[in-house]
């Protein structure tokens, strides 16, 4: 584990007060680890975006199974994709609606074709991705 190297931040008051709110919300220890976390979250986020090395991740998505070749589409773009996906979850949402979690670990870039060419399958309602890297 690095070390740990202490440093000052300036910040309005009305700003570190919901911060403390924030902190206090999520049931963390203390500002030093919030501050760890958000960096975490965000230095994640943007190796993804950049395309940048390993990342893990979700992918979310709610679609009307009745949409012709929605499903199949899915099929196929989860099979070509295969190298980057470790296991998916469907449910039946309702008697038109699946929702699927697909989880994922492989390089930001073919993540990120992934969740582009989820963006061009017909049917689909919502895509909500999470990602997260080891730093």
């Amino acid at each position: 584990m690095d070390s740990l190297v202490r440093f000052g931040v300036a910040v309005p008051a009305s700003l570190l007060s919901e911060f403390d709110l924030y902190i206090r919300g999520k049931g963390l220890q203390n500002r030093s680890e919030a501050l760890r976390q958000l960096i975490r979250e965000r230095l994640s986020r943007e190796r993804w975006s950049r395309g940048d090395g390993i990342v893990f991740g979700t992918v979310t998505i709610m679609y009307d199974h009745h949409i012709k070749d929605a499903t199949g589409s899915l099929t196929s773009l989860q099979h070509d994709f295969g190298e980057a996906i470790i296991c998916t979850t469907h449910v039946h949402v309702d008697h038109d609606n699946c929702l699927e979690c697909i989880v994922l670990k492989g390089d930001a870039r073919t993540i990120k074709k992934f969740e582009d060419a989820l963006s061009s399958v017909r049917g689909i309602k919502t895509i909500d991705i999470s990602i997260s890297a080891i730093l």
